[in-house]
């Protein structure tokens, strides 16, 4: 199957050209000519059959062989995960598998516990799930929102149901959803949520879960349970 490449722009007419680390790949690892064939979305929905027509220096050149095939892998609901992001490898982890897990929304969140760092608001998230969705094969981008404070998370998403993982609350087994019923998931950070965290989340309808007698690092809880609800 051929590689997997990235347009930032919408993709229009019968020709693109990629620029920027899409075009650096190509240009200086591939080290690619004209006429090779490969698979461009611009992340919007669906895909394209390309040919490089034309190296420049910093750029390539594509010609579309075809219509835009309407292939699409994301869930019959979305999924929102929130969760205080870790850093270094761990966040680059977390954000690959919620990625191929097929979360739709990914929102970093600062608790009473953990704040946001400005590098969590940096184009390298962005690239992760670039990356992560070439590998993976999915033609939409999940969404990287705007970091949030849990308070303001709290009142999100009412038409979803909403679950806060919390070591001692009920098991998933218990909850009930239908195929296509939205889900917004929210993970605390190391130390997990305050007992005046969970509290406020109870009182505006939130659920909590729990994930068995460990206690599990935040990207390991964020993906068990986007594993699991993706499975139900």
């Amino acid at each position: 199957m051929p590689d997997r490449y990235y347009s930032a722009e919408p993709i229009q007419g019968s020709t693109a050209t990629l620029s920027g680390s899409e075009a650096h790949h190509l240009l200086h690892v591939m080290r690619a000519k004209p006429g090779l064939q490969l698979i461009l979305f611009d992340g919007q929905g669906g895909q394209y059959e390309a040919e490089l027509t034309h190296c420049g220096r910093s750029t390539v050149d594509l010609a579309l062989r075809g219509p835009r095939q309407d292939i699409e892998r994301e869930h019959p609901f979305q999924l929102s995960l929130a969760a205080a992001l870790p850093k270094g490898d761990r966040q680059r982890w977390l954000i690959e598998k919620a990625v191929e897990l097929g979360v739709s929304r990914l929102v970093p969140l600062q608790t009473a516990r953990a704040t946001v760092g400005s590098e969590q608001a940096s184009p390298k998230l962005e690239r992760y799930i670039i990356e992560a969705s070439k590998q993976c094969g999915r033609n939409r981008l999940m969404q990287l929102a705007v970091p949030l404070k849990l308070a303001d998370l709290l009142n999100e998403e009412e038409s979803a149901t909403r679950i806060l993982a919390h070591p001692g609350g009920p098991p998933l087994a218990e909850l009930q959803l239908t195929a296509t019923e939205n889900r917004c998931l929210a993970i605390g950070p190391e130390g997990g949520f305050t007992d005046d965290e969970v509290t406020q989340a109870i009182e505006a309808g939130w659920k909590t879960v729990g994930l068995g007698s460990q206690i599990l690092r935040l990207e390991t809880a964020a993906i068990a349970l986007v594993s699991a609800l993706v499975l139900r």
